[in-house]
C-alpha cells in the first residue's frame, strides 16, 4: 500500500541555517573576602601573615645596657611573653646580661634557663636557634657556677635538649647546638660535667649517644692524670667499651679517644710506658672481652 504525501508537513531546514543554542552560564554572587573558607578551591587563598624577621646576633656584637638595673624587670616580663618574637628579643637581652651584667642576671638565671629549654622545643627555627645561642653565652659567662646556682633539673633539661638539637637534621640548628656543647665542655670543669654526661652513654637515641660521647671525649682530653684517676680510669674504660661497638662512627671514634686519654694518663701516673703493663691493668680490672678491646685500641694507634 503506497503512502500518501502529507501536504501540511513542516519544511525541512538545513543544519547550517538552524540557530545555535547558547550555553547557560550561572553567575554566582561574589563572596566577600571574609566569607571565603579555606576549602574554597575556586577562590585564590588569602595572603598568609608573614613572620617578623629575627636577626642572629653574634656574641661579640652584643652591647651592654646603659641602665641594666631598670632593664632586668622588663627582661623577666619579655621572657613570659606569648609573642615568640618578643621572646627572641628577650633571650638576646639575657645574653647581654650574661656577658656584661652577670651579677644582675644571677637571681633569675634558673628562670632564664627554663625559658631557654622551652624555646629549644619550639618548632620555630628562629626561636630555637636564638635559645641555643643564649645557652652558649650562659655557659661562657657562668661556667660551673651553673651547677651551684641553679637547680640540677634545669641544667639536666638544658643538656638533654642540646644533645637532641645537635642530633637533628636541620643543619644550622645542629651546628649551633654543637657549638654550644663545645662551649659547655670548655667552660665547665670536667669532673662534675662527666657525672652529668655519663647517663647518656646508654641513651636510646643513637645520635644522642654519639653527641654525648664526643662531649665526654673532649672533657676527658683536657683532664690531667690526677683528675682521670679521681673520676676513675676503670669507669671511663667501661663507658668506652659500649661505645666502641656503637652503630655510629662518631661514637666509636670518641670511644677510642677516651681510651687513649686514659692510657696516656695511666703511663704518666704509673711511670710505665709498655703495652704489657697496660694489658695487665686491663685484664685485672675489666672482663676478658672488655680488656681485649682496650688492648686493641692502644696497639692499633
Amino acid at each position: 500500500m503506497a503512502l500518501r504525501p502529507i501536504d501540511n508537513a513542516l519544511p525541512i531546514i538545513p543544519d547550517s541555517l538552524r540557530p545555535k543554542k547558547q550555553a547557560k552560564v550561572s553567575i554566582q554572587p561574589q563572596k566577600k573576602a571574609s566569607e571565603i573558607s579555606v576549602n574554597d578551591e575556586n577562590k585564590a587563598p588569602l595572603p598568609q601573615p608573614i613572620d617578623a624577621s629575627v636577626d642572629y646576633v653574634a656574641s661579640e656584637d652584643l652591647k651592654p645596657f646603659q641602665d641594666p638595673e631598670s632593664n632586668i624587670q622588663s627582661l623577666v616580663e619579655g621572657l613570659d611573653s606569648k609573642d615568640w618574637v618578643k621572646v627572641c628579643q628577650s633571650l638576646n637581652d639575657a645574653r647581654r646580661f650574661s656577658l656584661y651584667h652577670p651579677g644582675l642576671l644571677l637571681p633569675v638565671l634558673e628562670k632564664v634557663m627554663l625559658v631557654v629549654v622551652k624555646s629549644m622545643k619550639n618548632p620555630r627555627s628562629a626561636l630555637c636557634k636564638t635559645s641555643i645561642m643564649a645557652a652558649s653565652d650562659i655557659f661562657n659567662a657562668y661556667g660551673e657556677k651553673l651547677l651551684d646556682s641553679t637547680d640540677s633539673t634545669a641544667f639536666d633539661q638544658l643538656l638533654l635538649q642540646l644533645l637532641l638539637k645537635a642530633s637533628q637534621d636541620k643543619k644550622f640548628v645542629c651546628e649551633e647546638a654543637d657549638k654550644s656543647l663545645t662551649a659547655m665542655v670548655n667552660s665547665i670543669a670536667a669532673l662534675p660535667l662527666l657525672q652529668k654526661l655519663r647517663r647518656f652513654v646508654n641513651h636510646g637515641n643513637l645520635r644522642v649517644r654519639a653527641k654525648a660521647a664526643v662531649s665526654i671525649s673532649n672533657s676527658v682530653y683536657k683532664m690531667g692524670s690526677e683528675e682521670i684517676k679521681e673520676f676513675g680510669s676503670v669507669t671511663l674504660l667501661q663507658m668506652a667499651t659500649d661505645l666502641l661497638n656503637d652503630r655510629l662512627p662518631e661514637a666509636r671514634e670518641a670511644a677510642r679517644s677516651i681510651v687513649l686519654s686514659v692510657y696516656e694518663a695511666f703511663t704518666e701516673s704509673e711511670k710505665l710506658d709498655t703495652e704489657e703493663d697496660w694489658q695487665s691493668f686491663c685484664q685485672s680490672n675489666l672482663s676478658t672481652i672488655q680488656s681485649q678491646s682496650m688492648i686493641k685500641v692502644v696497639s692499633s694507634q
